[in-house]
């Protein structure tokens, strides 16, 4: 009886595991979302920033490539990492103006981007710019 209580346990333990790790690469599957492929460069201002895990995002208004000005939502690392990085949420300021480069939605109409660099434009403070990433 022992025996089978320990082999049930231990089969909860695995398939937990399992869905577990299913579920972080499932959550970390950039190539569903964006074009890998690809990467587009947007100049803006900073209009909204989420400092957090398990992922920080930034706004930015920019024109897209047919001069329309566009709200872009891009995706970024999380806030521990960001800030074992040399970043906090007071490192860039609603209405700096940027560059960001990232790699598009998958459904460009979208004007999503996933973050490769950021770089202040005033002072060309950035991110990414000497290798960080969030992979």
């Amino acid at each position: 009886m022992k025996t089978l209580k320990k082999l049930a346990m231990t089969g909860l333990a695995l398939g937990g595991l399992l869905t577990t790790l299913s579920v972080v690469q499932a959550h970390h599957s950039f190539s569903a979302s964006y074009n890998l492929d690809k990467k587009v460069e947007i100049k803006g201002k900073l209009v909204q920033l989420n400092f957090r895990n398990p992922h920080s995002s930034v706004m930015v208004i920019a024109p897209d490539a047919q001069g329309v000005e566009q709200r872009w939502g891009i995706e970024w690392g999380g806030s521990t990492a960001l800030e074992r990085q040399g970043l906090t949420r007071d490192s860039f300021k609603i209405g700096d103006e940027v560059i960001v480069v990232g790699q598009p939605s998958r459904d460009e109409s979208d004007h999503r981007l996933r973050m490769q660099t950021i770089r202040r434009v005033s002072d060309n403070f950035g991110w990414g710019l000497k290798g960080e990433n969030f992979d």
